[in-house]
């Protein structure tokens, strides 16, 4: 998928990147975690809410 937006280049990455407001790409672990956290005991109180794990792309 990211070859789309990038390009398949260094240069297109570099520019996805920058647009990152966390300096980074998100990690497939990272969306993992959120999900297995909505998933677990621990958010039960969690209701009617949009997660939105983007690292801070839609802000």
């Amino acid at each position: 998928m990211m070859r789309r937006f990038t390009g398949d280049s260094d240069e297109g990455r570099a520019a996805v990147i920058a647009q990152e407001p966390i300096g980074r790409m998100g990690r497939p672990e990272e969306i993992a975690a959120a999900v297995l956290w909505l998933c677990s005991e621990e958010a039960a109180f969690t209701v009617g809410h949009a997660m939105v794990v983007d690292g801070g792309q839609t802000a």
